[in-house]
């Protein structure tokens, strides 16, 4: 059995030649160092000496966040990421074993999409996760900001000083992300209107129960006329997961490297990966080998043959939280 420590190696020089041999050794270790998950494989009736292919992994389901503490190892928490969810739910809980590996990931991440964080001023307009005060996001974005331009920032609901720090960047040449859930840009395009073609919109987080859903394509064509951009950026994240994707148009995302999205039959969550153009989304995220890598979540999209996907929506049922609830 691979040491963390060596596991942890693995991780982080993957590619995709490895990406398989490596989600293997994840999943031999979490089932050997990971109660509940074990107990979760045994209860499929899977037997872990003949999973030799990444399809056969089994997926915990996204809801076990909230009731249990998903741990691989025995190791106490540096901090816990709370998701913001909507109000009245109950909310899912990371706990975190090394912050500082999350934020590694996060930046290596972001840097393959936008290039080095030192070249952009970062507003940040994320009223509900700031409301919350424990999200990975924050902690991201925070991360970020300590690299950035100076006069990067969070906003709650201050959009009259957003506008005018986003004039003066404009002004200035300064290159700019303004990073926001759904809602909250939304409130900011409705309210003010900018024209700042060169300005990267970064558009996060859903509607978190405060607005009406809306289509995509309806949201990203409001945000591009109110502020003068060619096009939205989108990242999808989640409490659940460390790994990011990123989308620089159009909602289709490109995962990490150390991620990898396999679609679901909607009827038979065991069955993947599915082939139709349609299905629930089952996520491998090598960055969470400290708790549960295999996480199927409540997500509706599309996985395209180059391994991007695009989010459609919420499944059914589904209680209606996390990164992205707009329907295609």
């Amino acid at each position: 059995m691979l040491e963390n420590n060596s596991l942890r190696e693995r991780i982080n020089s993957v590619d995709s030649s490895t990406f398989e041999s490596v989600a293997l050794a994840v999943f031999n270790w979490q089932y050997s160092h990971n109660p509940l998950y074990q107990l979760y494989v045994d209860s499929l009736g899977r037997l872990p000496e003949e999973i030799n292919r990444v399809n056969q992994i089994p997926f915990l389901p996204i809801s076990f966040f909230k009731s249990f503490e998903i741990k691989t190892g025995v190791w106490e928490k540096e901090t816990v990421f709370e998701s913001s969810g909507t109000t009245g739910s109950i909310s899912s809980k990371h706990f975190v074993k090394d912050e500082a590996y999350y934020l590694e990931g996060c930046k290596k991440t972001f840097q393959d999409h936008c290039g080095p964080i030192e070249q952009y001023q970062i507003l940040a307009l994320l009223p509900s996760y700031l409301e919350r005060g424990n999200s990975g996001l924050i902690s991201m974005v925070n991360a970020f900001m300590q690299d950035a331009i100076p006069g990067s920032g969070f906003y709650l609901n201050e959009l009259d000083e957003l506008k005018t720090q986003l004039e003066k960047a404009k002004l200035a040449g300064v290159p700019t992300i303004l990073w926001g859930v759904t809602f909250a840009l939304l409130d900011f395009a409705e309210a003010y209107q900018i024209d700042f073609p060169e300005l990267i919109v970064m558009e996060t987080g859903g509607m978190k129960g405060r607005r009406k859903e809306m289509i995509r394509q309806d949201v990203h064509q409001i945000l591009q006329d109110a502020l003068g951009v060619p096009h939205i950026h989108s990242e999808y994240g989640m409490t659940e997961l460390f790994s990011q994707a990123y989308s620089k148009e159009g909602g289709i995302y490109t995962p990490s490297r150390i991620m990898k999205v396999v679609p679901r039959d909607l009827n038979d969550p065991l069955d993947y990966p599915y082939k139709a153009r349609r299905g629930g989304l089952n996520i491998i995220d090598l960055a969470n080998y400290n708790t549960c890598s295999f996480i199927e979540t409540q997500d509706l999209g599309v996985v395209n043959e180059d391994g991007t996907f695009e989010v459609l929506g919420r499944i059914d049922n589904s209680e209606m939280r996390g990164c992205n609830l707009m329907i295609s």
